[in-house]
């Protein structure tokens, strides 16, 4: 049985642009990547849980703030190149970003070394138009960018 995950992606109108909010992994791994390394935020969940739950949770430990109220739209699910299930929802709503706090995991740091070190699960987020965002994003989560209505 395949890991399932939910994740939240935010979008608002700026003019006549569409931007989205991402988020930028933590960690040594993802310190010096850029494009295609951004995620919609997200997170595991069991075959019990409601997906659509699952993703605020997901989202309010990312964000460090509740999914905003706004019209939602269930952008389907999708096989990552992981092989995890990824479920994604799309809300519109403006959300202030200014006090972004991200939830953080344990990790050994250097490999090897016995030293535990915390590391945020996002580092960054930003509000990017569509196509910037489509470069800054996992490969395997672009399709939602491209489920967003016009």
């Amino acid at each position: 049985m395949p890991v399932l995950s939910a994740g939240l992606l935010l979008h608002r109108r700026v003019g006549t642009a569409v931007e989205v909010l991402i988020g930028h992994p933590g960690g040594p791994f993802w310190i010096r990547k850029d494009d295609g390394a951004w995620s919609i935020p997200k997170g595991e969940c069991t075959s019990g849980d409601d997906p659509w739950e699952a993703a605020c949770r997901e989202f309010a430990e990312e964000i460090g703030c509740p999914t905003p109220d706004g019209p939602r739209l269930d952008l389907g699910t999708v096989r990552q190149p992981s092989g995890k299930m990824l479920t994604v929802f799309a809300v519109a709503a403006d959300l202030d970003v200014s006090d972004f706090v991200s939830n953080t995991f344990t990790l050994e740091w250097p490999k090897g070394s016995g030293r535990l070190q915390e590391f945020p699960e996002l580092d960054r987020i930003a509000w990017l138009p569509v196509t910037a965002a489509h470069t800054k994003l996992l490969k395997g989560q672009r399709v939602f960018l491209d489920r967003l209505p016009a």
